[in-house]
């Protein structure tokens, strides 16, 4: 081996921070017998290591491959600096003083190793409902600020006893720098309570197992998690998940499930082998899957819903609940309705005090408050619905540099804000819908959160053009920023693109509800040609009227009396009110014209006698889509009509004649529906093409809430792609408004860039 001695200075930069990555880079030093120090520092993690050549070389080589399993890598810069003969190799004080720009990592469920403790009665962490190391446990929803070191978390509170400080102090122990490192005698504790306050527990009875008690003979615990409060019940007890939905103010939309293990999954719903892998992912998102014929739930935990969102425990508290229990349990948002989820326990126990009988807490304090994540398998890709718990505030990368810091504040439901310095750009977690004043406050916090975090003041504000959302006033009332204005649709498309580092041309099929024209109608069944600039409108779904307006989305049998024009009324419509609507639609007043895609789903979803009136946002669609029958290969006709140089047009007029004549003369819902869907996937697939075509463009994007859609979504793909035509997904980022916010980021880098 050469005598030769060299020294090497590496500034790591990514999720680097809170994994283990320091004391991965100690022991590897140790090992090669290299001297030096690694620290944190405002933008990552600095190395200095100094030995022979070779071993240097190797220290090199094998940083960025062996590093721990939550680091995130994203640039590694070496340089060889002077030798200073220094001995021995040591993690060093923080350093600061800079733009901090470090990435925060997600929150990550409970490690392998951590649950052997947990589990473990000759350890010292036996059941202790907050174990954790470097490789798992509470992230972003504790950190306040970075460096991401104990005091800029809501850790700061407990100080660590004598064992837990040696675990820290000691290179060879998976705690070492563990910043949310506790155990019984120095960390945070749960506690059973009733809403006042008042113990609900017997004086040094464990607080996990008395809930698990409640939970088998009926009760509602709201349980605190990472990021706020579920509300939770036995799956299988029919009465609890009744009483749960008349509580929670919640009629119809499916509830989550959360199971014991792989195997309790497994007898839920039918899972492919990538839809096991989303359950254990380190996020460990509700994955939604076909329901398995036979699941053992109460039949309210999902009605008319062919799917089920089941995910696995990710906390130690959710392990010992769920082992306590030895079911599966509704695992739901802690609110009420359309607010945001509680996650401070005081707010809880005042807001869910009419739902929970008991409350099981703990005083360790939430800074973030984030939903869990929601994903499935469409198309054989992984789709994100929710990006929220796990995957928030994971950077992305944007395929322009306009060199300004940028905000964007997304759309008015599903809302996510964004920002953006450079090319990075952090999304926010999941907020909602911003007409309530709750949510509306959490969403100007969290921009807050994230402009400390990740120092960014914003230069320019990228918002959508409706002139209505609060999200829109709210880019428009700050001041000393320039403004720029997003149409939805584009955003949509923009955020594909940019999600797979594409700046365009491309052809998009954007289909979704609703979101305002540039033409200053309602758009939603919309083709666009274009590019992260600008785009052109180069077909669209044909227009309608939207009688009554925002009643509409309420009511989808107007959206059907607006398609069949002068038509008898439904089975289940009151006549007069049917006599009202098409008044409305003959005469326009108070209905504006409409290509919503989502509107004409939930058009044939009410000629269909499937749902006439709904509780939540896409009822009627999503509930479509589960009576058909995937196994039927026709359509009806759904003619794409060219007039030469103006837009094509998607003429669903005959589709919806053909679907009421078939329920008229008694055709099975099943069928019914499933030619509508192959119609419009047809449809779609023969106008893209067309449009790709006259273009000179071999690139298509679908996205938009309608392509959630998942038999919609494939039928469309798969005959884009047998056309020879690349197809785009959203898999990073929701196809909903939720990636509306980041597409109007990639729309403003480029235009100011």
């Amino acid at each position: 081996m050469s005598a030769t001695r060299a020294r090497a200075s590496v500034q790591v930069q990514g999720v680097v921070q809170g994994v283990g990555f320091r004391p991965y880079v100690h022991r590897l030093a140790a090992e090669l017998g290299l001297d030096g120090f690694v620290l944190n520092d405002e933008h990552g993690v600095v190395i200095e290591v100094e030995g022979d050549t070779e071993a240097v070389e190797r220290f090199l080589e094998r940083l960025p491959l062996e590093a721990p399993p939550l680091a995130r890598l994203e640039r590694v810069v070496a340089g060889s600096v002077p030798a200073t003969g220094e001995a021995g190799f040591e993690i060093r004080v923080t350093r600061g003083g800079g733009e901090p720009d470090a990435r925060v990592a997600p929150d990550a469920a409970t490690c392998a190793d951590c649950l052997a403790e947990l589990l473990d009665p000759a350890d010292r962490r036996f059941r202790y409902p907050f174990v954790n190391c470097t490789n798992c446990g509470p992230r972003f929803t504790i950190v306040r600020g970075v460096p991401y070191d104990r005091p800029n978390t809501t850790m700061a509170a407990f100080e660590m006893c004598a064992a837990c400080s040696a675990e820290y102090h000691d290179p060879a122990n998976r705690r070492f720098h563990a910043q949310p490192n506790a155990c019984p005698e120095c960390g945070p504790r749960a506690a059973l309570v009733f809403a006042g306050g008042d113990p609900a527990a017997e004086p040094g009875a464990d607080p996990v197992t008395a809930a698990a008690r409640a939970l088998l003979a009926g009760a509602i615990v709201a349980v605190k998690g990472l990021g706020g409060f579920h509300l939770a019940c036995r799956a299988d007890h029919e009465r609890a998940v009744a009483e749960l939905r008349a509580r929670k103010h919640r009629e119809d939309k499916p509830f989550a499930l959360m199971a014991p293990d792989l195997a309790a999954a497994r007898e839920l719903a039918v899972l492919s082998d990538a839809g096991e892998r989303l359950l254990l992912d380190s996020a460990r998102p509700i994955v939604l899957a076909p329901r398995r014929a036979g699941a053992p739930v109460a039949g309210a935990v999902a009605p008319r819903s062919a799917e089920l969102g089941v995910m696995l425990p990710y906390s130690p508290l959710h392990h010992l609940l769920l082992a306590d229990t030895g079911a599966v349990l509704v695992m739901t948002s802690g609110n009420v309705s359309d607010e945001p989820i509680a996650y401070d326990d005081e707010d809880a126990r005042e807001r869910l005090t009419e739902i929970a009988d008991l409350f099981l807490v703990h005083d360790r304090e939430i800074e973030t408050r984030t939903d869990d994540s929601v994903v499935r398998v469409a198309h054989g890709r992984t789709q994100l619905l929710r990006r929220s718990r796990g995957h928030v505030p994971a950077a992305l990368e944007l395929p322009v540099d306009c060199g300004r810091h940028l905000l964007a504040t997304g759309a008015e439901l599903k809302n996510t804000f964004a920002l953006a310095k450079g090319r990075d750009a952090w999304v926010g977690h999941h907020v909602g819908d911003l007409r309530n004043y709750e949510t509306l406050r959490s969403f100007t916090d969290g921009i807050d959160h994230f402009r400390r975090l990740f120092a960014v003041e914003p230069e320019a504000v990228a918002h959508d053009l409706h002139p209505e959302y609060l999200s829109t006033k709210h880019a428009l009332e700050l001041e000393g920023v320039e403004t720029v204005g997003v149409q939805h649709h584009h955003a949509h498309m923009a955020a594909c693109l940019a999600e797979h580092g594409r700046t365009g041309p491309a052809v998009g099929a954007i289909f979704d509800g609703t979101g305002f024209g540039a033409d200053g109608t309602v758009w939603g069944g919309e083709l666009l040609f274009g590019d992260l600039r600008g785009f052109e409108r180069a077909g669209l779904l044909h227009p309608v009227r939207m009688p009554g307006g925002e009643a509409a989305i309420r009511e989808p049998w107007r959206m059907a009396c607006a398609w069949l024009g002068q038509a008898p009324p439904l089975p289940r419509v009151d006549p007069g009110s049917w006599a009202k609507v098409s008044e409305l639609v003959r005469t326009g007043v108070a209905s504006p014209l409409t290509s919503s895609a989502g509107r004409l789903f939930d058009a044939v979803a009410a000629i269909c006698g499937v749902r006439t009136t709904v509780s939540y946002e896409g009822q009627a669609a999503v509930e479509l889509e589960a009576a058909a029958d995937p196994a039927e290969g026709g359509a009806y006709p759904l003619p794409v009509v060219d007039h030469g140089g103006e837009p094509l047009v998607l003429d669903a007029r005959s589709t919806v004649a053909a679907v009421a004549a078939a329920v008229d003369e008694g055709t099975e819902t099943a069928l019914v529906a499933a030619r509508f869907h192959n119609a419009v996937a047809a449809a779609t697939a023969r106008a893209c093409a067309l449009v790709a075509e006259r273009r000179a463009v071999e690139t298509v994007v679908l996205s938009g809430g309608v392509f959630q859609n998942r038999l919609l979504l494939s039928r469309t793909a798969a005959l884009l792609e047998a056309a020879g035509l690349e197809v785009l997904l959203p898999e990073r980022l929701p196809p909903n408004d939720g990636g509306i916010s980041y597409g109007q980021l990639a729309v403003a880098a480029a235009r100011l860039g």
